[in-house]
Protein backbone atom coordinates (compact mmCIF):
# COMPACT_ATOMS: atom_id res chain seq x y z
CA UNK A 1 0.00 0.00 0.00
CA UNK A 2 1.38 3.38 -1.07
CA UNK A 3 0.87 6.67 0.79
CA UNK A 4 -1.65 7.62 -1.92
CA UNK A 5 -3.59 4.40 -1.21
CA UNK A 6 -3.58 5.07 2.52
CA UNK A 7 -4.65 8.70 2.05
CA UNK A 8 -7.67 7.59 0.00
CA UNK A 9 -8.53 4.88 2.52
CA UNK A 10 -8.61 7.39 5.38
CA UNK A 11 -10.62 9.83 3.27
CA UNK A 12 -13.17 7.06 2.59
CA UNK A 13 -13.40 6.41 6.34
CA UNK A 14 -14.21 10.09 6.92
CA UNK A 15 -16.86 9.96 4.20
CA UNK A 16 -18.47 6.87 5.73
CA UNK A 17 -18.51 8.52 9.16
CA UNK A 18 -20.24 11.56 7.64
CA UNK A 19 -22.73 9.39 5.72
CA UNK A 20 -23.55 7.45 8.88
CA UNK A 21 -24.07 10.64 10.87
CA UNK A 22 -21.18 9.87 13.23
CA UNK A 23 -19.39 13.08 12.18
CA UNK A 24 -20.79 16.34 10.90
CA UNK A 25 -17.98 17.85 8.90
CA UNK A 26 -17.04 18.52 5.29
CA UNK A 27 -15.07 15.62 3.84
CA UNK A 28 -11.55 16.94 3.13
CA UNK A 29 -10.48 16.84 -0.55
CA UNK A 30 -7.37 14.91 0.52
CA UNK A 31 -5.92 13.51 3.73
CA UNK A 32 -2.24 13.95 4.52
CA UNK A 33 -0.34 10.91 5.73
CA UNK A 34 3.36 10.80 6.53
CA UNK A 35 5.96 8.42 7.81
CA UNK A 36 5.58 7.77 11.53
CA UNK A 37 8.16 9.65 13.53
CA UNK A 38 10.75 7.90 15.71
CA UNK A 39 9.06 6.44 18.76
CA UNK A 40 5.70 6.30 16.99
CA UNK A 41 3.61 3.25 16.16
CA UNK A 42 3.43 1.62 12.72
CA UNK A 43 4.76 2.91 9.42
CA UNK A 44 2.49 5.90 8.78
CA UNK A 45 0.54 8.50 10.75
CA UNK A 46 -2.15 11.12 10.09
CA UNK A 47 -3.33 14.16 12.02
CA UNK A 48 -6.72 14.22 10.28
CA UNK A 49 -8.61 13.75 13.58
CA UNK A 50 -6.98 16.89 15.01
CA UNK A 51 -7.93 18.81 11.86
CA UNK A 52 -11.58 17.71 12.01
CA UNK A 53 -12.06 18.06 15.76
CA UNK A 54 -13.01 21.74 15.86
CA UNK A 55 -15.53 21.70 12.94
CA UNK A 56 -17.00 18.47 14.33
CA UNK A 57 -17.41 19.98 17.80
CA UNK A 58 -15.67 16.95 19.27
CA UNK A 59 -12.31 16.23 20.84
CA UNK A 60 -9.60 14.92 18.54
CA UNK A 61 -9.56 11.66 20.51
CA UNK A 62 -13.31 11.23 19.91
CA UNK A 63 -12.87 11.83 16.18
CA UNK A 64 -9.91 9.44 16.08
CA UNK A 65 -12.00 6.70 17.71
CA UNK A 66 -14.78 7.21 15.15
CA UNK A 67 -12.31 6.89 12.29
CA UNK A 68 -10.44 3.98 13.87
CA UNK A 69 -13.68 1.97 14.00
CA UNK A 70 -14.11 2.47 10.26
CA UNK A 71 -10.48 1.81 9.37
CA UNK A 72 -9.90 -1.45 11.21
CA UNK A 73 -9.89 -4.32 8.77
CA UNK A 74 -9.66 -2.02 5.73
CA UNK A 75 -7.66 -3.45 2.81
CA UNK A 76 -3.96 -2.95 3.41
CA UNK A 77 -4.20 -2.02 7.08
CA UNK A 78 -3.06 -4.49 9.70
CA UNK A 79 -3.60 -2.27 12.75
CA UNK A 80 -4.73 1.25 13.69
CA UNK A 81 -3.49 2.89 16.90
CA UNK A 82 -4.29 6.26 18.44
CA UNK A 83 -1.40 8.13 20.02
CA UNK A 84 -0.93 11.50 21.68
CA UNK A 85 -3.81 13.96 21.42
CA UNK A 86 -5.43 12.04 18.54
CA UNK A 87 -2.92 10.97 15.92
CA UNK A 88 -3.89 7.91 13.87
CA UNK A 89 -1.00 5.47 13.38
CA UNK A 90 -1.10 2.71 10.78
CA UNK A 91 0.62 -0.64 10.56
CA UNK A 92 0.31 -1.92 7.00
CA UNK A 93 0.20 -5.41 5.57
CA UNK A 94 1.18 -6.77 2.20
CA UNK A 95 -0.95 -7.93 -0.70
CA UNK A 96 -4.12 -6.29 0.56
CA UNK A 97 -5.36 -5.86 -3.01
CA UNK A 98 -5.01 -9.58 -3.62
CA UNK A 99 -6.89 -10.33 -0.40
CA UNK A 100 -9.76 -8.07 -1.44
CA UNK A 101 -9.99 -9.54 -4.92
CA UNK A 102 -9.98 -13.05 -3.46
CA UNK A 103 -12.78 -12.06 -1.07
CA UNK A 104 -14.91 -10.76 -3.95
CA UNK A 105 -14.18 -13.82 -6.07
CA UNK A 106 -15.11 -16.18 -3.23
CA UNK A 107 -18.37 -14.39 -2.41
CA UNK A 108 -19.43 -13.52 -5.95
CA UNK A 109 -22.60 -11.42 -6.13
CA UNK A 110 -23.01 -11.92 -2.36
CA UNK A 111 -19.88 -9.90 -1.58
CA UNK A 112 -20.87 -7.31 1.00
CA UNK A 113 -23.64 -9.42 2.48
CA UNK A 114 -23.25 -10.13 6.18
CA UNK A 115 -24.86 -10.82 9.53
CA UNK A 116 -24.59 -7.42 11.25
CA UNK A 117 -28.40 -7.18 11.52
CA UNK A 118 -28.99 -10.80 12.54
CA UNK A 119 -31.76 -10.91 15.14
CA UNK A 120 -33.44 -7.77 13.77
CA UNK A 121 -37.06 -8.31 12.73
CA UNK A 122 -38.73 -5.78 10.43
CA UNK A 123 -42.23 -6.01 8.99
CA UNK A 124 -43.46 -3.42 6.50
CA UNK A 125 -47.04 -2.51 5.70
CA UNK A 126 -48.28 -3.46 2.24
CA UNK A 127 -48.15 -0.45 -0.09
CA UNK A 128 -49.67 0.24 -3.50
CA UNK A 129 -48.07 3.54 -4.58
CA UNK A 130 -45.43 2.67 -7.17
CA UNK A 131 -42.39 4.37 -5.70
CA UNK A 132 -43.07 3.29 -2.12
CA UNK A 133 -43.61 -0.25 -3.36
CA UNK A 134 -40.28 -0.38 -5.24
CA UNK A 135 -38.31 1.28 -2.42
CA UNK A 136 -39.79 -1.02 0.23
CA UNK A 137 -39.10 -4.10 -1.86
CA UNK A 138 -35.42 -3.13 -2.23
CA UNK A 139 -35.09 -2.22 1.45
CA UNK A 140 -36.36 -5.70 2.35
CA UNK A 141 -33.63 -7.20 0.13
CA UNK A 142 -30.99 -4.99 1.73
CA UNK A 143 -32.08 -5.90 5.25
CA UNK A 144 -32.02 -9.59 4.39
CA UNK A 145 -28.55 -9.19 2.85
CA UNK A 146 -27.34 -8.09 6.30
CA UNK A 147 -28.97 -10.96 8.17
CA UNK A 148 -32.24 -9.29 9.23
CA UNK A 149 -35.59 -11.07 9.19
CA UNK A 150 -37.46 -8.65 6.92
CA UNK A 151 -40.75 -8.91 5.10
CA UNK A 152 -44.30 -7.66 4.94
CA UNK A 153 -47.31 -7.86 7.22
CA UNK A 154 -46.51 -5.13 9.75
CA UNK A 155 -47.17 -1.43 10.20
CA UNK A 156 -43.78 0.16 9.46
CA UNK A 157 -43.84 2.38 6.40
CA UNK A 158 -41.20 4.00 4.25
CA UNK A 159 -42.18 7.57 3.49
CA UNK A 160 -41.16 8.86 0.07
CA UNK A 161 -42.25 11.77 -2.07
CA UNK A 162 -44.55 11.00 -4.96
CA UNK A 163 -43.72 11.45 -8.59
CA UNK A 164 -46.11 9.43 -10.69
CA UNK A 165 -45.70 5.95 -12.11
CA UNK A 166 -42.86 5.88 -14.69
CA UNK A 167 -42.68 2.11 -15.03
CA UNK A 168 -44.62 1.83 -18.28
CA UNK A 169 -43.06 4.87 -19.98
CA UNK A 170 -39.40 4.14 -19.19
CA UNK A 171 -39.11 0.38 -18.94
CA UNK A 172 -38.15 -1.50 -15.82
CA UNK A 173 -34.45 -0.64 -15.47
CA UNK A 174 -34.63 3.10 -16.10
CA UNK A 175 -37.83 3.42 -14.07
CA UNK A 176 -36.34 1.66 -11.06
CA UNK A 177 -33.18 3.79 -11.22
CA UNK A 178 -35.32 6.91 -11.42
CA UNK A 179 -37.17 5.91 -8.26
CA UNK A 180 -34.23 4.48 -6.29
CA UNK A 181 -31.33 6.80 -7.15
CA UNK A 182 -33.06 9.81 -5.61
CA UNK A 183 -33.14 10.01 -1.82
CA UNK A 184 -36.61 9.42 -0.30
CA UNK A 185 -36.98 13.13 0.49
CA UNK A 186 -36.25 14.04 -3.16
CA UNK A 187 -38.36 13.63 -6.25
CA UNK A 188 -37.50 10.80 -8.68
CA UNK A 189 -34.93 11.53 -11.37
CA UNK A 190 -36.22 12.89 -14.64
CA UNK A 191 -36.98 9.84 -16.76
CA UNK A 192 -36.14 10.63 -20.43
CA UNK A 193 -32.42 11.40 -19.81
CA UNK A 194 -32.06 7.90 -18.34
CA UNK A 195 -32.79 6.44 -21.79
CA UNK A 196 -29.88 8.29 -23.42
CA UNK A 197 -26.53 6.50 -23.74
CA UNK A 198 -24.34 9.32 -22.47
CA UNK A 199 -21.80 9.71 -19.67
CA UNK A 200 -24.11 12.24 -17.99
CA UNK A 201 -26.61 9.40 -17.54
CA UNK A 202 -25.63 7.77 -14.24
CA UNK A 203 -27.52 4.54 -15.01
CA UNK A 204 -25.75 4.24 -18.36
CA UNK A 205 -22.33 4.73 -16.71
CA UNK A 206 -22.96 1.98 -14.18
CA UNK A 207 -24.26 -0.55 -16.71
CA UNK A 208 -21.62 0.44 -19.27
CA UNK A 209 -18.87 -0.10 -16.69
CA UNK A 210 -20.14 -3.63 -16.11
CA UNK A 211 -20.22 -4.26 -19.86
CA UNK A 212 -16.64 -2.94 -20.17
CA UNK A 213 -15.46 -5.48 -17.60
CA UNK A 214 -17.06 -8.29 -19.60
CA UNK A 215 -15.32 -7.03 -22.76
CA UNK A 216 -11.97 -6.76 -20.95
CA UNK A 217 -12.27 -10.39 -19.90
CA UNK A 218 -13.00 -11.44 -23.50
CA UNK A 219 -10.16 -9.34 -24.91
CA UNK A 220 -7.83 -10.59 -22.19
CA UNK A 221 -8.56 -14.20 -23.06
CA UNK A 222 -7.74 -13.45 -26.70
CA UNK A 223 -4.36 -12.08 -25.58
CA UNK A 224 -3.72 -14.98 -23.23
CA UNK A 225 -4.30 -12.82 -20.14
CA UNK A 226 -6.63 -14.24 -17.52
CA UNK A 227 -7.45 -12.88 -14.05
CA UNK A 228 -4.91 -13.78 -11.40
CA UNK A 229 -5.34 -12.57 -7.83
CA UNK A 230 -2.33 -14.31 -6.33
CA UNK A 231 0.12 -11.69 -7.55
CA UNK A 232 1.13 -9.24 -4.83
CA UNK A 233 -0.30 -5.84 -5.75
CA UNK A 234 2.36 -4.21 -3.60
CA UNK A 235 5.11 -5.41 -5.98
CA UNK A 236 3.32 -3.98 -9.00
CA UNK A 237 2.75 -0.67 -7.21
CA UNK A 238 6.36 -0.37 -6.04
CA UNK A 239 7.69 -1.10 -9.53
CA UNK A 240 5.46 1.36 -11.35
CA UNK A 241 4.86 3.97 -8.67
CA UNK A 242 7.26 6.71 -9.78
CA UNK A 243 6.76 6.24 -13.53
CA UNK A 244 3.00 5.63 -13.59
CA UNK A 245 1.59 7.43 -10.58
CA UNK A 246 -1.80 8.03 -12.18
CA UNK A 247 -2.21 4.30 -12.87
CA UNK A 248 -1.50 3.52 -9.22
CA UNK A 249 -3.94 6.17 -8.12
CA UNK A 250 -6.71 4.70 -10.28
CA UNK A 251 -6.07 1.20 -8.94
CA UNK A 252 -6.03 2.57 -5.41
CA UNK A 253 -9.33 4.39 -5.92
CA UNK A 254 -10.94 1.23 -7.31
CA UNK A 255 -9.65 -0.89 -4.43
CA UNK A 256 -10.99 1.72 -2.04
CA UNK A 257 -14.55 1.70 -3.38
CA UNK A 258 -14.61 -2.11 -3.58
CA UNK A 259 -13.48 -2.25 0.03
CA UNK A 260 -16.28 0.20 0.92
CA UNK A 261 -18.99 -1.98 -0.65
CA UNK A 262 -19.91 -3.99 2.50
CA UNK A 263 -20.18 -0.77 4.51
CA UNK A 264 -22.33 0.85 1.80
CA UNK A 265 -24.78 -2.08 1.84
CA UNK A 266 -25.00 -2.13 5.62
CA UNK A 267 -25.51 1.64 5.76
CA UNK A 268 -28.25 1.45 3.10
CA UNK A 269 -30.01 -1.29 5.05
CA UNK A 270 -29.82 0.51 8.38
CA UNK A 271 -31.04 3.81 6.98
CA UNK A 272 -33.65 2.26 4.63
CA UNK A 273 -31.88 4.14 1.83
CA UNK A 274 -31.40 2.32 -1.51
CA UNK A 275 -30.04 5.55 -2.97
CA UNK A 276 -26.83 4.88 -1.01
CA UNK A 277 -26.33 1.70 -3.00
CA UNK A 278 -26.97 3.52 -6.28
CA UNK A 279 -24.47 6.26 -5.39
CA UNK A 280 -21.88 3.68 -4.40
CA UNK A 281 -22.36 1.88 -7.73
CA UNK A 282 -21.75 5.19 -9.50
CA UNK A 283 -18.49 5.64 -7.59
CA UNK A 284 -17.47 2.07 -8.45
CA UNK A 285 -18.28 2.60 -12.12
CA UNK A 286 -16.35 5.86 -12.28
CA UNK A 287 -13.31 4.29 -10.62
CA UNK A 288 -13.43 1.30 -13.00
CA UNK A 289 -13.79 3.48 -16.09
CA UNK A 290 -10.73 5.50 -15.02
CA UNK A 291 -8.76 2.31 -14.37
CA UNK A 292 -9.77 0.31 -17.48
CA UNK A 293 -7.19 1.76 -19.85
CA UNK A 294 -4.28 0.24 -17.93
CA UNK A 295 -5.65 -3.28 -17.54
CA UNK A 296 -4.45 -5.04 -20.71
CA UNK A 297 -1.16 -4.80 -22.64
CA UNK A 298 -0.88 -1.89 -25.07
CA UNK A 299 1.06 -1.89 -28.32
CA UNK A 300 4.13 -4.12 -28.10
CA UNK A 301 3.79 -4.56 -24.36
CA UNK A 302 4.08 -8.20 -23.28
CA UNK A 303 1.43 -9.77 -21.00
CA UNK A 304 2.67 -9.95 -17.44
CA UNK A 305 1.60 -10.83 -13.91
CA UNK A 306 0.69 -7.17 -13.43
CA UNK A 307 -1.84 -7.39 -16.27
CA UNK A 308 -3.36 -10.51 -14.76
CA UNK A 309 -3.66 -8.78 -11.41
CA UNK A 310 -5.27 -5.71 -12.96
CA UNK A 311 -7.72 -7.88 -14.87
CA UNK A 312 -8.61 -9.65 -11.63
CA UNK A 313 -9.27 -6.28 -10.02
CA UNK A 314 -11.48 -5.22 -12.94
CA UNK A 315 -13.33 -8.54 -12.73
CA UNK A 316 -13.98 -7.90 -9.03
CA UNK A 317 -15.42 -4.47 -9.89
CA UNK A 318 -17.76 -6.11 -12.41
CA UNK A 319 -18.91 -8.56 -9.75
CA UNK A 320 -19.70 -5.72 -7.34
CA UNK A 321 -21.57 -3.78 -10.03
CA UNK A 322 -23.65 -6.81 -10.99
CA UNK A 323 -24.41 -7.67 -7.36
CA UNK A 324 -25.43 -4.12 -6.51
CA UNK A 325 -27.66 -3.75 -9.56
CA UNK A 326 -29.28 -7.07 -8.71
CA UNK A 327 -30.19 -5.80 -5.23
CA UNK A 328 -31.85 -2.82 -6.91
CA UNK A 329 -33.72 -5.11 -9.31
CA UNK A 330 -31.85 -3.72 -12.34
CA UNK A 331 -30.20 -5.83 -15.04
CA UNK A 332 -26.45 -5.82 -15.72
CA UNK A 333 -26.01 -6.48 -19.47
CA UNK A 334 -22.81 -7.94 -20.88
CA UNK A 335 -23.00 -5.62 -23.88
CA UNK A 336 -24.26 -2.09 -24.40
Amino acid sequence: MTPADLSLTVQHAVRRAVDDGALRVDVPPRVKVERARPGGTGEYASSVALTLARPAGRTALDVAEVLKERLQGAPGILAVDITGPGFLNFTLRRDAGGDLVRAVRAAGASYGHGSALAGTVVRFAEVTESRARVVTEVVVRLLRSQGADAGFGGTERIHVLGGGDPLDALGVDAARWSLLRAAPQDRPLDGPPLLVQHERNSLFRVRYAHARVRRLLVNGAQLGVRPEDETAYETAYETAYETAYETDLHASELLGVLGDHPVALLSAARHRAPDRVARHLEATADALLAFQHDVLPLGDEKPSAAHRSRLALAEAAGTVLAGGLSLLGISAPDQI
